[in-house]
């Protein structure tokens, strides 16, 4: 069983294991090595402890399994830039490798847009490197390709591209589909 909550400071630790994690299995071949061998669970987790307990403008969801612990995780907030006509962002949305596939990830897209939904932010954006697979997730979840952006990340230029949502109202949200 999987539950949906805000994290707490006591989860830091949790989403730095599914954060470390997943960027090592996921952008392997995508960003240099060196950055991604260079994580840091510690740093990770202080830099996520101080974000859930001082910053109020993200909203940090966790994915929790009685079993597991934290699986996944995502974080949403005002958009952050000022040329796309979108008011809310994702700002990460994380699960880990081995709890892929079991509709987590579309269960914390839909309560990540029910967070932005409440505070009145129905047109969300959320940017995703060009060669990452997840860019098919988003299209399946109603997400539409609309820019593409260039970010000097680690000393190598990633392509990014953008997919938004022009309304994402609690009534015509994805929703999470039933499990067998």
């Amino acid at each position: 069983m999987i539950e949906l909550r805000p994290a707490e400071p006591s989860d830091a630790t949790g989403i730095a294991r599914v954060h470390v994690d997943t960027w090592r299995d996921t952008y392997a071949g995508m960003i240099p090595d060196g950055a991604l061998l260079a994580l840091s669970p510690a740093r990770e987790a202080a830099r996520w402890r101080q974000t859930i307990s001082e910053d109020p403008a993200e909203r940090v969801i966790v994915a929790v399994s009685d079993i597991h612990g934290v699986v996944g995780f995502g974080s949403c907030g005002r958009h952050r830039g000022e040329n796309l006509p979108f008011r809310g962002e994702i700002y990460t949305l994380y699960v880990h490798p081995n709890a892929q596939g079991r509709g987590v990830g579309r269960e914390l897209l839909t309560k990540l847009f029910a967070t932005l939904n409440k505070r009145g932010l129905r047109s969300v954006l959320i940017w995703v490197l060009a060669s990452n697979p997840a860019k098919y997730f988003y299209q399946a979840m109603g997400g539409k390709w609309i820019a593409v952006r260039n970010e000097n990340l680690f000393g190598t230029m990633l392509h990014e591209m953008g997919y938004g949502w022009r309304d994402v109202r609690l009534d015509d949200a994805p929703k999470p589909q039933p499990r067998y």
